[in-house]
């Protein structure tokens, strides 16, 4: 069912409501990502949990004429949406981008009982100086479509990456302007989210591509309960890479965290 909240700052967000349980999984996108990245957990999970996916604020069904982008309010995003589902408790997965921003939704969300962070966050001790942020900010603003065919690949996919799944992201990346996609990028290296995971109090797990290393006993020292499965041979979507064994992976992730 397609349903709106409304954030702090009045932005209308879109999310989709299925399945049924005391347990909402609230499923939060990546960078340029929207609903239709989780249809395949949909339909696995709905059986036996509230499935709530979400667009936030400047992605698909929503609002995209923030002001202010922010952390923050990427955060009251998935507030919003929490406030208007009825759910006993709650738990946040966050994709990409959106793993930080479930970190700081955690601290407004009192029903939150744990989150779920696919392949992000994999070394919080990792910092970028405002050079290096300005550098990967302009090669957006300079030839976004470049950017988007030629450079990030080497980043978001894996050998194994099937040619479906790479046609599909460079295409819907490109039908954004850039300039929004941009603002809706900046927060995540304009915030220190290390201060912010000290703070979070509910189990943390992750579900990692192999494609890149995760400093395990780095994020321990900012997240009091923290843990990760990995996937293999995939890139940086592994919902939409490998669904079946993703599934399988956040289902043992969630059966892990409901047994607490």
């Amino acid at each position: 069912m397609e349903k709106y909240a409304v954030s702090s700052d009045s932005q209308k967000i879109h999310y989709q409501e299925s399945g049924n349980g005391n347990t909402a999984i609230l499923l939060i996108h990546g960078w340029l990502g929207n609903t239709e990245w989780w249809v395949d957990q949909k339909k696995y999970f709905a059986p036996k949990y509230h499935i709530i996916q979400i667009d936030l604020a400047g992605h698909g069904k929503s609002d995209s004429d923030r002001q202010d982008w922010n952390s923050s309010l990427y955060a009251d995003d998935i507030k919003a949406v929490a406030d208007a589902i009825d759910a006993q408790e709650i738990i946040l997965v966050g994709h990409s981008m959106s793993g930080a921003y479930v970190l700081e939704a955690s601290l407004k969300i009192p029903k939150v009982k744990a989150l779920v962070l696919i392949d992000t966050l994999k070394d919080l001790d990792e910092s970028f100086t405002e050079e290096q942020v300005e550098q990967i900010l302009s090669m957006y603003r300079s030839d976004f479509k470049n950017a988007v065919e030629n450079i990030l690949p080497q980043y978001l996919f894996a050998e194994q990456t099937p040619p479906a799944v790479k046609e599909r992201v460079q295409r819907e990346f490109l039908q954004n302007e850039p300039e929004k996609a941009i603002n809706a990028l900046k927060p995540l290296y304009q915030t220190d989210f290390k201060n912010i995971a000290k703070q979070v109090q509910v189990p943390v797990i992750a579900i990692n591509s192999d494609a890149s290393p995760t400093n395990l006993e780095g994020n321990r020292k900012y997240l009091k309960d923290y843990n990760y499965l990995t996937i293999t041979g995939v890139g940086h979507y592994p919902m939409l890479e490998k669904p079946e064994e993703f599934n399988i992976l956040l289902d043992e992730a969630l059966k892990n965290l409901n047994s607490r």
